[in-house]
């Protein structure tokens, strides 16, 4: 015989008479109202009978015979190496130790613990008063009731989760469970919705939970939006008078420094607006927009100032390509004299005009600074000249009898009449 052979032989001659033959089981977990199938297996059998018991240590099977009279109890499997019963609509009181019994000499017996999950039922939110009033103190409890174990309750507000208070209580074998939240309510929770959610492992298709969503009255706050960021003459403005309030408030109400709005067909009221169609300077002033409800009044203002329209200037000339003599008349005055320099004038503008004609002036002062020493430059070199001229004639006369004589003895023309007589001799 092949020693392999040898080998698991003497392994099922030892196991079989001396170790004996030891049923197999195992624990068994089930949600209530589910299938609890228990199964009891033997590896080694000489047609020896299997049996199931109950915590009670009643009979359920005894090979393919039934002996308790429970409808919800059937037979699976029953053969000689095998025993399989399943319990259909489990309740907590199913809940406890099964025994398999394998009826040898002596008799052998394996134990399964069935456990039964208790389903916590679908959560309600109490303490919620709508609607609360902003400021207001309140307490939300979420409560569930018949888990086993004992449930986990968590607080989301919308989709981000909070903290509370939970607390559980023991009901028989199953638990109540319960958490409270605590809140002081503004504005920012109106319709913000607070969800309880129920954690348990009996839960395996999607958790329990209960939503409420929070109603808040608050008195109205009131902001004026606009159009234009510049107003001008001749343009179009929109005034929108926002206000948020609960109860919505009621029509707001538009003034103009503390009184009603003029009666003008360029300025219309239309519900929360306030239109413009073509600004006028005596648009100027303080616009206030007032809106209430029963909490409350709220108000908000806008100072409205309209500037001159822009005005378009002529395009800059082509500088002469000679120079001109600027007039310090002319360049000073001519601003001064100008009938369309009128009206209301940006400081920045008249500082930099200012600037303007002081840098002009100072041009014209050293023009005419320079012109005038030219001039004198110019009358001390002619007098200089004439001067000499006159010194040579009187040279000239020193020792002459007559006019004639004179002119010819002048210093230019006697190197001449020297030149002369030194050609005659």
């Amino acid at each position: 015989m092949h020693p392999h052979l040898l080998l698991h032989v003497s392994r099922l001659c030892r196991f079989a008479g001396i170790s004996g033959q030891y049923p197999l089981v195992q624990n068994v977990t089930v949600t209530e109202g589910g299938i609890a199938n228990l199964t009891c297996r033997v590896e080694f059998n000489d047609n020896t009978s299997l049996q199931w018991s109950n915590p009670a240590q009643q009979t359920l099977f005894f090979g393919d015979k039934k002996a308790l009279r429970d409808n919800r109890i059937e037979l699976v499997r029953a053969t000689s190496s095998e025993l399989t019963i399943s319990i259909s609509d489990v309740t907590l009181s199913d809940e406890g130790m099964y025994t398999c019994s394998l009826f040898t000499m002596p008799v052998r017996t394996a134990k399964a613990y069935l456990t039964v999950l208790g389903v916590p039922e679908k959560p309600e939110i109490d303490g919620l008063t709508k609607p609360a009033m902003e400021g207001d103190h309140i307490t939300l409890t979420c409560i569930t009731q018949g888990s086993k174990p004992a449930a986990d309750l968590r607080w989301f507000r919308n989709e981000k989760e909070v903290k509370g208070a939970k607390e559980v209580n023991a009901s028989g074998k199953t638990f109540t469970v319960r958490s409270s939240l605590q809140l002081q309510v503004d504005r920012n929770d109106d319709g913000v919705a607070y969800t309880c959610r129920v954690d348990h492992v009996a839960l395996t298709q999607a958790p329990q939970q209960a939503t409420e969503v929070l109603e808040v009255h608050y008195a109205p706050r009131v902001e004026i939006t606009h159009s234009l960021e510049v107003p001008q003459e001749g343009q179009y403005l929109k005034l929108e008078c926002v206000s948020k309030g609960n109860p919505s408030p009621d029509p707001v109400m538009w003034t103009k420094d503390g009184s009603e709005l003029p009666d003008l067909d360029r300025m219309i009221v239309e519900g929360r607006e306030l239109t413009f169609t073509s600004l006028n300077k005596t648009d100027n002033g303080t616009y206030r927009c007032e809106a209430s409800n029963h909490l409350g009044t709220s108000s908000a203002q806008y100072v409205l100032y309209v500037y001159d329209a822009p005005t378009t200037l002529p395009p800059p000339t082509t500088p002469p390509l000679h120079p001109i003599t600027p007039d310090p008349t002319a360049l000073l005055g001519s601003h001064a004299s100008d009938p369309t320099v009128t009206g209301n004038r940006d400081p920045n503008a008249l500082g930099q005009h200012g600037t303007d004609h002081a840098l002009i002036g100072g041009v014209v002062a050293v023009v005419v600074f320079v012109t005038l020493c030219l001039i004198i430059v110019l009358g001390r070199y002619l007098a200089r000249h004439k001067g000499t001229y006159l010194t040579n004639e009187a040279k000239g006369a020193d020792d002459a009898p007559d006019a004639d004589t004179a002119i010819i003895n002048a210093e230019g023309n006697h190197a001449h009449a020297e030149e002369k007589k030194e050609y005659f001799i």
